[in-house]
Order: structure tokens, then sequence, then C-alpha cells
């Protein structure tokens, strides 16, 4: 009974919030980058206090159209309406000055400066005297209010992705939105930080702030939304559908990609063989020279996904860079294959066999202003197929790869010699992922390989890393999507502050488990508890 109660106290939630007034019409708006067609006589309307989402795959024209409204992109036709009035927005200032704010799919920081100097940059000190104290302590204030706590004085390099997902929204509320768009706002949260940010949601919509979700998970925008828009290949699908009304996440996929969706992944028992990673005692410290790994030991062996799970900023990311040579191991061993690679260098590591799909794509897994043949070959170029003798490298071979390894995978993009840097997220994805899978590793190391990805490119990516363990590799799987964890993993592992507090096989994980290993609490106070 208590159930039910509550999901129809949910339902009054969305349908009051849904009762305001329209704060935002877009009518017919177009958008066209040289032959390629972002959006066609897109239609969107947004009524004031509601959470409205902005649903469609990869490359559907969803950040086109909001950068479109944010003033970064001029739209090639359409009007726009804001609060009843007819408006051209030419730049993100204008945006802010109206009200609008956006959190972008990638964040847009300055790392070498504080929290609160990315904060009032280009907002504060307009011809004054900026009293950058005053404007932290109005940040911290905020920042509690919100239960986002950050301390304004510490460089953006050295917050963790989660806390500079926080930063990107505190840094629009500091600005005074009254629209806020978010893009993605939940790929790189964990399930706890999830929903903390759809309390602040629920928190900004009763004081009567207006939220354009933009998101690939399903069951979130079931959860937090009141209504949605969907486009699919530029054009509207469905527009202001009421959430209530729509029976399940299977409903929404079949609306993005007009056709059935299977959001299962089908696995196979596994059958492990030889051990090909091998980590045993080992530590390392972060970037600001502070413990971030203690003590770790696990291995893989050929033919299981090993999952490591935990909240974001506790030695996942340091874990994935010691074994890839990207910072030292302060002591420990880490062996693959057998042969010693403890603190070798990158390009060593890969020698023996090793994949990578990084954490951040745009950081470490291509250059923007390479196209996409020279970021398939960056792993490869010094050796055969791609080279042939003195080096020369063989294009026409690259060419026709890089074309087939595109339509493998689903990259969208009008030619292999595109910019990587003009592509949506989830394409530059896709082709990261692509490149490294296509390396058949005997170690493939997986960093959030779904991120940013929609609902089709998210299974067949997943569906493609199982192919990877049934053919024989050893796989390395890290991810705050508890659910992509608890889903492809054969055996789980959890890190809280740097040190591994239990391993769960698959068949006995659960979110309350996983949970309170998350939270600190390891196997046997659990079970004492």
């Amino acid at each position: 009974m208590s159930e039910m109660n509550q999901e129809v106290s949910v339902n009054e939630v969305k349908e009051d919030r849904v009762a305001g007034k329209e704060i935002l019409r877009m009518v017919n708006v177009s958008k066209h980058f040289a032959q390629v067609v972002a959006n066609k006589d897109v239609n969107l309307t947004v009524v004031e206090g509601e959470v409205h989402a902005l649903l469609g795959e990869n490359g559907a024209g969803k950040s086109t159209l909001m950068n479109v409204l944010y003033g970064l992109y001029a739209p090639s036709a359409g009007e726009v309406y804001y609060k009843g009035e007819k408006v051209e927005i030419h730049s993100p200032g204008q945006a802010i000055n109206l009200g609008i704010g956006m959190v972008h799919q990638h964040f847009m920081l300055i790392p070498a400066l504080s929290a609160i100097e990315n904060v009032v940059l280009g907002y504060e000190g307009n011809g004054t005297v900026l009293d950058l104290k005053a404007a932290a302590k109005t940040f911290s204030d905020m920042s509690k209010q919100y239960g986002m706590a950050i301390d304004p004085w510490m460089r953006v390099e050295q917050l963790s992705v989660g806390q500079q997902q926080r930063l990107e929204i505190l840094k629009a509320l500091y600005r005074d939105a009254e629209l806020l768009i978010l893009d993605e706002p939940t790929a790189v949260l964990t399930p706890q930080e999830v929903e903390n940010l759809f309390d602040i949601i629920r928190q900004l919509t009763k004081e009567g702030k207006t939220i354009i979700f933009i998101s690939h998970k399903l069951n979130e925008i079931m959860t937090i939304c009141d209504r949605c828009t969907v486009l699919r290949n530029g054009r509207v699908a469905a527009e202001g559908l009421p959430v209530k009304d729509i029976k399940n996440a299977n409903q929404l996929a079949e609306l993005m990609v007009g056709q059935t969706v299977n959001l299962k992944t089908d696995k196979s028992v596994a059958k492990p063989g030889e051990v090909v990673l091998q980590v045993k005692n080992v530590s390392a410290l972060n970037d600001r020279k502070l413990q971030a790994l203690n003590d770790v030991s696990f291995e893989i062996r050929a033919g299981e996904i090993l999952g490591v799970a935990g909240v974001d900023g506790n030695g996942q990311s340091e874990l994935v860079k010691v074994l890839t040579g990207l910072i030292p191991a302060s002591e420990g061993q880490v062996r693959i294959s057998g042969v010693d690679c403890i603190n070798k260098s990158p390009k060593q590591i890969l020698e023996h066999g090793v994949s990578h799909i990084p954490e951040d794509r745009q950081k470490m897994g291509m250059i923007a202003a390479m196209n996409l043949r020279e970021n398939i070959c960056l792993m490869e170029y010094d050796r055969m197929p791609y080279s042939g003798k003195g080096g020369l490298l063989r294009w026409s071979w690259i060419d026709e790869h890089s074309r087939e390894l595109c339509s493998k995978y689903q990259v969208r993009t009008p030619g292999v010699q595109e910019l990587a840097g003009n592509l949506s997220g989830g394409n530059q994805q896709k082709l990261v992922v692509g490149r490294e899978l296509d390396r058949e590793p005997k170690l493939l190391i997986a960093v959030h390989p779904s991120r940013g990805l929609d609902i089709g490119a998210t299974k067949y990516i997943q569906s493609r890393i199982v192919e990877e363990r049934d053919r024989g590799a050893a796989v390395l799987l890290v991810s705050t999507e508890l659910d992509e964890v608890m889903d492809l993993s054969d055996r789980i592992i959890v890190l809280y502050e740097g040190e591994i507090m239990g391993t769960i096989e698959q068949k006995d994980a659960d979110r309350n488990a996983l949970g309170l290993l998350m939270a600190g609490i390891k196997n046997n106070e659990a079970q004492a508890g």
C-alpha cells in the first residue's frame, strides 16, 4: 500500500509541476553544418516549472538544438520564443542574461583555475573590483544549500569527474539561471549521486525553475521527468509526451530508435582460463601526492570480466592509470601474461596486448584536431598493416579499414576525413571503443565504455565487450553505472578510499550489497550488523 501511495504522490507532484505557463517555444528550428542536417523543422515547447526530457540516439540533434538555444550556434531557420517574446540569442552571455543556463556534456571548465574562479569568469567584475572572497562565500553557501559542497579554492584539475559535474551545475545556478539545460548530467555520477541530483532538481522546480533534461538513461527519464520530446535523425518523433502515460523504458527506447530494443545483454556463463592480469599489493599516490591506492590485489583470467564499482574518486582512475603506465605505483607488482609491467611506459604496456578505453575520450582517447582515419591509426601507425617498408603510412588501406570500422561501430560521420572534434560525444565514444576493440587485445581495460551513448549503441558496445570475453580476452570493466557493472561482470570488486572492500560474484550481486561496500562497509561488517 505504501508503494502505491508513493507512486500516486509522485504523479500528483508531476501534474502540479506541468500546470505552469509556457517559458520556451522553439518553432521549426533547423540547423545545417555544410551538407550535414543536424536539426530539421524541430518544434519544442517547455512549460515553466517542469522537467522536460529531450531524448534521441547519438547524433539525433539534441545537443545541437540546445546549443542553438544557448547561443553557441546560429539557427539556419526557425524562431525562438522565451517568456512569450521572440528572441535571437547570439551568444552564451546573452542567454545567461535572459536566465538560460547550460551544463554541457563535456565540461566547460579551465583546469588550472580554482572552482570559484571558473564560476565568476566572464560573469562578475564588469568594470568593478571583484571581491573573490565574497563570491566564494556566496558559492559555498549555495553549494551547501543544494548538497553539493565543493571547496571554492580547489583547482578544477584536482577535482574528481563527479565534482566537476557538480561544479558545472552550481556555476549555472550561481548565475541565476531560470531555465537550466542539463546535457547528460548523470553520465559521470554514481547511483547515490544521481539520487542527490534528483533531489536538487525537485528542489529547483519547487522554486519555480525549469529543467531541460538530456539523457540516454531511460529509467531516469521515467523517474524525474514530466514530459519528453524525442528526436530521431534530427526531426521530432514525439513532442511533449507526458511521461506518466508511458508504460515502460522499452516504449521510450522504441520511440528513440524506431524499432524494438532488447534492454538486457545476452551473456553465457564465463569459462575462465589462464591468469592474464595479476595485481599484487599495489599502492599509488594521486596528483595531489595523497594516497589514492592502498595495497590493492586482484587477478583477471582470460575469458572473464572483472567489474570495478565504487563512488567516483575512490581510486578507480588511479588504478587504471597505474595499469596503463600513466602514473607510477609507489609499491607493488603488476604482471600481464606473466611479464612484469610495473611502471613501464604506456607504449610498452600496450605492446603486451592491452587495449584501453579511457575515462575521458576527449583528453585521453582521441585528438579532436585530427580526422577519423588519423585517430584510428594512432595506436598502430608504426607497424603493418598501417605502415609498410620505410615507415610510410598505407593511406588507401587505412581509409578502407576506417570506413569498415565506422560502419561496424555505427559511427555517424560524413566521411573518414571528418575531424573527430566535429562528431557528437556519443560518436566520438564509438570511434574510440571501435579502435580499441579492433586490436583484439589479450587484456581490455574499459573505463565507462558506454558513457554518453544512447540505448541502442550502449547495448551494442556492451555485447561487443562480452564477445571479447568469449574470444578469450581478460576484461577489466570500470564504471559508475551500477547496472552496467552488474549486467556485464562475472565478478565485482568495490573500491573505497583506495582499498578493495570486497569481491562479489555476479550471481550474488545486488544494489544493497554493493551499496554497503561502496559506503565503506565490508562484507563481514555488513553481516555482523
